[in-house]
């Protein structure tokens, strides 16, 4: 994609600036019950090779069949990346030899994969700017089992609970140019993912690994040779490791060296990248159709079927939130983020103003939740009780102060806040009488301060904190200052 270089993307070196251009491959395990090509269980955590049939160990004539729950979910998230669904697509076999991968090749999809391109909209935090990333393909693969060498001195152990899982293989054209775009990137399709229901998203457990290509160039020249940083597990991580890699090979390129394209793997504790191998071709992996498995065919019908059950997608649910509810386009962003914040928003929402919801939840529930090291599934506070307590202040029953002290009891203790206004009395003073009165107290102790105050009307918050004091934080705040500017001649 040659657009004009953002100056601010660029990375300055010894001799001049460079660009990064960064490509992804993002592997999703998709969220099914079974693997891809038999039945054994995805559960996670149950014991070391207890999730094996006899054809994930590869036992000598045992064929493959295909999971058509694993294909629905390819389709319905390839229509989530607004992607072309190929209504044929075919299985390869890619051959390497690893002791975790009893086949000696792995069951992927080479020419003709199930999506073809698409796109997702991204927006960058960091820099205010919206940027469309081109989605090359999606494809289906089965995963590899797992290596363990820490058990045993002079051993490994292999687990192949794995082995067979289902893997979407998503391949992004080298549209990035900073490790901010790249984290944005992930964090919105793993957001589309985990709304569409295909992937869990959850890279603690694997379910979600990224290889990130990086190379470097001088702004406006040919692509660089790129090198593939492998299985990065943590967004935080795939932003270091591009930031990491692109200076490796910016000072290689400035000392007169030239990058060599391999596999590489990042080491968070080090904070560099390691060489792990020179880089396979598609041709060292000899592919060719597998024998075993005809090609998928499905039709449009399908495909429509499948289209007409899909959820509304967090970009749809943005615009209509800045729609229906008048919020701001950031406010909206991170109430999308994730699905189960969205459905909490309208809840509170419903029948009451939806700019004060939205402020009452990023700034008060996130704030706290996050505090507690907690998100909003663990949410103490119920969509009921926090609307309430914004109908509260929107009858005048109590103070925007009063409100944060409320929402504080519900958070911690709970109970209903209409209740708690009434048996804590908790109830703003909107009596003008009683205002007056704590007013002309005060007015009476600080005749002085009444003289600067026609001077400087500034001073009026002085006056506003003290009979705030007074009435325990409980005076209307718009009587206050109405009965405030009246006694003291203020306009």
């Amino acid at each position: 994609m040659n657009a004009p270089v953002n100056p601010k993307k660029l990375i300055k070196g010894a001799t001049g600036d460079w660009e990064i251009v960064i490509g992804m491959e993002i592997h999703a395990q998709v969220t099914s019950q079974a693997k891809l090509f038999s039945g054994a269980s995805t559960a996670f955590g149950n014991d070391p090779n207890s999730n094996v049939s006899l054809v994930d160990a590869a036992m000598p004539g045992m064929l493959p069949v295909i999971n058509e729950e694993c294909v629905r979910q390819a389709i319905r998230t390839g229509l989530g990346l607004k992607a072309e669904i190929n209504l044929r697509s075919t299985f390869d076999r890619k051959n390497y030899f690893y002791p975790d991968l009893p086949q000696g090749y792995q069951i992927s999809q080479y020419k003709s994969p199930i999506v073809g391109e698409g796109e997702v909209i991204v927006d960058v935090p960091e820099t205010g700017e919206t940027i469309t990333v081109r989605i090359e393909r999606l494809h289906l693969e089965q995963d590899a089992g797992k290596s363990i060498h820490d058990l045993h001195p002079t051993l490994s152990f292999v687990d192949l609970n794995r082995s067979g899982v289902a893997l979407m293989e998503i391949v992004s054209k080298p549209d990035l140019r900073s490790a901010d775009e790249a984290r944005a990137y992930v964090t919105k399709l793993r957001t589309i993912l985990r709304y569409l229901g295909t992937c869990d998203g959850d890279m603690d457990k694997g379910n979600l690994r990224a290889d990130v290509n990086v190379s470097v160039r001088r702004p406006g020249d040919e692509l660089g040779t790129r090198c593939e940083i492998k299985n990065v597990n943590s967004i935080r991580f795939i932003g270091q490791a591009i930031e990491v890699e692109a200076r490796r090979q910016i000072a290689i390129i400035e000392d007169g060296g030239t990058i060599e394209q391999e596999t590489r793997l990042y080491d968070p504790g080090k904070g560099e990248t390691r060489s792990m191998r020179s880089k396979e071709e598609a041709h060292d992996y000899r592919y060719f159709p597998d024998p075993d498995l005809l090609p998928l065919e499905f039709d449009q019908a399908y495909v429509d079927d499948l289209a007409k059950g899909l959820p509304e997608l967090p970009d749809e649910k943005k615009a209509r939130f800045m729609a229906d509810y008048g919020l701001s386009p950031y406010d909206a962003s991170v109430l999308v983020a994730e699905r189960s914040s969205a459905d909490f928003f309208e809840e509170v929402a419903k029948g009451r103003d939806g700019k004060a919801a939205a402020n009452w939840i990023i700034n008060e529930l996130f704030g706290r939740l996050n505090k507690e090291g907690k998100d909003i599934s663990e949410t103490p506070v119920s969509a009921a009780q926090l609307g309430a307590i914004i109908e509260l202040i929107g009858e005048n029953v109590i103070s925007g102060k009063i409100a944060k002290d409320l929402f504080e009891i519900v958070f911690t203790e709970g109970g209903d806040p209409r209740e708690l206004v009434e048996t804590r009395g908790m109830k703003q003073v909107t009596d003008t009488g009683a205002i007056e009165k704590a007013v002309d107290e005060i007015i009476a102790a600080n005749p002085d301060k009444v003289e600067q105050a026609k001077a400087k009307p500034t001073l009026l918050g002085w006056f506003v904190g003290q009979t705030m004091k007074a009435t325990g934080g409980k005076a209307n705040p718009q009587a206050l200052n109405d009965i405030l500017k009246k006694k003291l001649g203020i306009e």
